[in-house]
């Protein structure tokens, strides 16, 4: 039998090895088992077409928690980051369009043109979401307490009240409705014009299976403004070399640690004795001892399909199918002859280095829900647009370009039928007309592309349901209650077990805290109960 590791973990995604690289900075034995051939989970770079190389899933930078960069010395092995040069680009259907983030003076000119109140209003409306991210932001690399925990979840939870009564009750209002509003509620409070509507309600629905009418949804737009980029909130940017540039960068520090980190290793289950893991099995037949494990996986592929009913607590497994994952994503990857020409701007210029959002109305965006959820594909879907290469000429040769094509809705099951290629390619045409709507050039433009249906990230990635988050980002589903409520501090209910991927606190996005966060909890178990 192989030596026990100290810890095994599930993944080598971003926050797998987050969390190996702490703990094996404290001493301990780490091994990392990668199902696929290459690490990084779905944030990697790959070539997708002859000479093209793209983000494959996850596609932008802001989130990836500064302190991890830090500690992790990602810059010293080499990752860059730069900043979109413009924050958004929302083209209208009249041919007209809206930008956002070159100057606070050129953005609130530009709302002045739709209304001068909204450009009035815009100022204090950042003002706000940001107060609220930064409240946000303070607990991010905190343990979530467990409601009816013990004497350090009564800590912890004093802590966090202790933090809310910093906050003036105008701040804990504004918290409260976004946690539990939806974002258009939000947005018709503040803004009159449908173009600032638009653009800000985007994030609302980023990842997120429901329409921007949704209660809850405008706290997935709040998570979506708690990063930054080099030292500035808010901010989005771009990895140089794509989203692999991040885990290859974690990957190398990994190894200078000593952490043994296995491809083509995928695990079929987690292994308990006497109530307490005692080790994986792998589908090669081999089985790997460790002390403990920590699984950088989606709860519900971890608990339904990687660990036996009878090593979890009578109802456990019941409560975790009602888990909800659905991200209601249509990924694209697109090699290009040439940058799309919009009819609003065809030019090119810093707007084609921004996030280019092409869906010019909350309405719009609550039909494309309501479309997936009929038929299972919108006809006119919401679609992102990044163009990497305008900023990084690693990703296409020259002249050429490569571009993210983030696209809702698709209903994860599909249309009647399922995800059948014919299904695929039906969506990407969805996309492919859209897009070609505002830039008339791009379908002529197309060399070569890679789509990637919900049930295809799930199949590649493992993102149950194409659930990007591991598991969406409502409030019986957040915080105390994320994976659920009673394991929220990155302790399974079997011993030696822990959550060290985005099903635990905080969430989805690259930000690599739930790695921080669950290496913190090993290392306090290791040093309260000893080695076992």
């Amino acid at each position: 039998m192989a030596a026990s590791d100290d810890v095994i973990i599930i993944g080598a995604g971003h926050n797998g090895l987050t969390c190996a690289c702490y703990l094996a900075r404290a001493g301990l034995s780490v091994r990392v088992l990668e199902r696929r051939h290459v690490v990084g989970g779905a944030a990697v770079t790959e070539e997708f077409y002859p000479g093209f190389r793209n983000s494959t899933a996850s596609y932008t930078v802001s989130l990836l928690n500064p302190k991890v960069i830090r500690d992790l010395g990602l810059h010293e092995h080499g990752l860059r980051i730069v900043e979109r040069p413009l924050s958004n680009f929302l083209p209208l259907e009249n041919g007209d369009a809206l930008s956002l983030g070159a100057t606070e003076k050129d953005t609130l000119a530009d709302v002045a043109r739709f209304s001068s109140q909204d450009a009035r209003r815009l100022p204090e409306f950042e003002r706000m979401l940001s107060a609220a991210a930064a409240a946000l932001r303070e607990m991010i690399l905190q343990t979530p307490p467990n409601v009816g925990g013990g004497l350090t979840d009564l800590i912890h939870a004093l802590r966090d009240g202790r933090q809310f009564a910093r906050m003036s009750a105008e701040a804990r209002r504004d918290l409260l409705a976004l946690f539990t509003r939806s974002a258009t509620d939000i947005l018709d409070q503040w803004f009159e014009s449908e173009p600032i509507k638009a653009i800000l309600g985007f994030d609302s629905i980023v990842g997120n299976y429901a329409s921007p009418d949704t209660p809850g949804s405008a706290y997935v737009l709040l998570h979506h403004v708690f990063g930054e980029v080099n030292g500035k909130p808010g901010a989005w940017g771009h990895a140089i070399g794509g989203m692999g540039a991040i885990t290859q960068a974690m990957a190398r520090e990994a190894e200078r640690l000593g952490v043994v980190i296995e491809t083509e290793a995928a695990v079929d289950r987690v292994r308990t004795n006497q109530g307490r893991v005692s080790g994986v099995e792998l589908e090669d037949g081999r089985f790997l001892p460790a002390r403990r494990v920590a699984a950088n996986i989606g709860p519900k592929l971890l608990y339904l399909k990687l660990m036996d009913e009878s090593d979890l607590p009578a109802g456990f497994q019941k409560r975790m199918q009602a888990y909800r994952c659905a991200s209601g994503t249509f990924r694209m990857n697109v090699a290009l002859s040439e940058l799309p020409r919009f009819t609003a701007m065809p030019e090119a210029g810093p707007h084609l280095s921004s996030g280019i959002v092409m869906a010019p109305s909350l309405e719009y965006m609550d039909r494309a829900w309501r479309d997936a959820r009929d038929s299972g594909i919108a006809r006119r879907p919401v679609v992102e647009m990044l163009i990497p290469s305008t900023l990084d000429d690693s990703l296409a040769p020259a002249g050429k370009h490569v571009a993210s094509l983030f696209c809702q809705h698709f209903a994860p099951e599909g249309p009647a039928g399922g995800w059948t290629d014919e299904a695929r390619e039906q969506a990407a045409e969805a996309v492919i007309r859209t897009v070609t709507e505002f830039a008339p050039n791009f379908r002529d433009s197309l060399l070569g592309y890679m789509a990637l249906s919900p049930a295809d990230l799930e199949a590649r990635f493992g993102l149950v349901g194409g659930d990007i988050f591991h598991g969406a980002l409502q409030l019986d589903q957040l915080y105390s209650a994320r994976p659920m409520l009673g394991y929220g501090d990155y302790r399974g209910p079997v011993k030696g077990l822990y959550h060290c991927g985005s099903g635990a606190h905080p969430g989805g996005g690259v930000t690599g805290a739930p790695g921080h966060n669950a290496a913190r909890e090993i290392l306090r178990d290791r040093r309260w109960f000893g080695r076992h």
